[in-house]
């Protein structure tokens, strides 16, 4: 049986929000923005009337000033935003019990089967906006696919108050003609290293040799390789972070930052603590996640699975993986995290007799890796965690803020 999966995202959300409580703000152009005394003076979410004059989120408030001096500024409202969101999760739930939120906007559902109950795809993606318009007096557009991915994609082809289809059998006529940036995952810094290979659209991607993108991406290229073409058997999953254990840490910053190299730093402090607990409980996980929360009060999470282990270093790896891909000098970060999930009661590894030459070559330097963050470990356990640090933590220390 084909899946049928939804991918439902909020339009203009926050301002969304606002203009349902007041309603005095709809056809006007306003736009929810930061305070410029604390933390950012930044657009944090334009209507569409505003959007007319080109404000887009992330634009100084000044600047937006220029460009529309009618613009009408609202100030955040965090528990506003996170009482509708749970209130259209609710309406979500009323059609499948599977649903994923993916942000504090959007989420995926798992409609598979569910067509018997309430018709067609289009016709439950239509009463699903129909209902969100009639009771919460909010807009929203609808991804339709067979699977996560396409959905996600597909929603993003009409907005607002869009519900478009995107199944594998068409996506050499409505995703292989998108620009690389427009697949989701695919941040500035990986557009730049595709443009350098000449991939310029969805499609260069897809006809790309599987094994080109894996010696320039590593694994990543697999799954570049394998999205591009429209191949995602991930399932619709309620805790995507969490298997029957996980550990996790995360950290507010002490103020907002668009500096990468400050946030892996950030990152490393937290997987140093994740691994030596990990170690601890001899326990190896197989999925590592980040989570990344902005200024405007957005949040994403993203995982990949590795090859289970509880080192430090290769917990480390895998998060700065996710984070580039992930990263936006646009939008700043005051919230990051990192988890290590998927464990086993038993880590062993079967190889094939043809790995072998290689595996022990890797086996050798993983020794050696864990090693060196037990002798850490005992040190620590003995004198203290300050006593024994990576040069890369050094500098990060004295500027985190728990």
């Amino acid at each position: 049986m084909r899946r049928t999966i939804f991918l439902v995202d909020m339009n203009a959300f926050y301002i969304s929000c606002e203009m349902a409580k007041n309603p005095e703000l709809k056809g006007k152009p306003a736009a929810v923005a930061g305070d410029p005394e604390y933390r950012s003076g930044i657009i944090l979410a334009a209507n569409y009337e505003a959007r007319k004059y080109k404000i887009k989120t992330t634009m100084v408030i000044h600047e937006a000033k220029k460009l529309c001096p009618q613009l009408i500024l609202v100030p955040p409202n965090g528990k506003l935003y996170s009482d509708n969101s749970k209130e259209v999760m609710k309406i979500l739930g009323r059609y499948t019990p599977v649903i994923q939120q993916n942000s504090i906007d959007e989420a995926w559902m798992d409609l598979t089967g569910c067509e018997k109950l309430f018709g067609k795809p289009r016709e439950i993606a239509q009463s699903i906006m129909d209902t969100i318009i009639k009771e919460l007096d909010l807009w929203c557009s609808i991804g339709i696919s067979e699977n996560k991915f396409l959905a996600k994609m597909a929603s993003e082809l009409k907005k607002p108050l869009g519900i478009s289809e995107l199944w594998k059998s068409e996506i050499d006529q409505k995703l292989w003609k998108l620009p690389v940036r427009d697949m989701y995952g695919i941040g500035a810094q990986t557009e730049k290293r595709l443009q350098k290979l000449a991939m310029y659209t969805i499609g260069d991607i897809a006809k790309c040799k599987v094994e080109v993108l894996k010696k320039v991406f590593g694994k990543y290229g697999d799954e570049l390789y394998r999205l591009a073409n429209g191949i995602d058997n991930s399932a619709v999953d309620e805790n995507p972070l969490r298997g029957s254990k996980s550990m996790s840490r995360s950290i507010t910053l002490s103020k907002d930052s668009t500096n990468i190299e400050y946030a892996k730093n950030v990152l490393l402090k937290l997987a140093e603590e994740i691994g030596t607990e990990a170690r601890k409980s001899d326990s190896k996980g197989k999925t590592v996640s980040i989570a990344i929360k902005y200024s405007d009060f957005n949040s994403i999470t993203r995982q990949q699975t590795i090859k289970p282990t509880y080192l430090t270093k290769e917990i480390f790896e895998a998060g700065v993986e996710l984070l580039e891909r992930n990263w936006s000098i646009h939008k700043p970060v005051r919230l990051l995290g990192i988890g290590l999930s998927g464990f086993e009661e038993e880590s062993v590894e079967q190889l094939s007799i043809f790995d072998l030459p290689q595996a022990e070559d890797l086996s050798t330097a993983s020794q050696r890796e864990e090693k060196l963050e037990r002798a850490m470990d005992v040190i620590r356990e003995k004198f203290g965690a300050d006593k024994i640090k990576r040069a890369r933590v050094l500098d990060t220390n004295s500027t985190l803020k728990q």
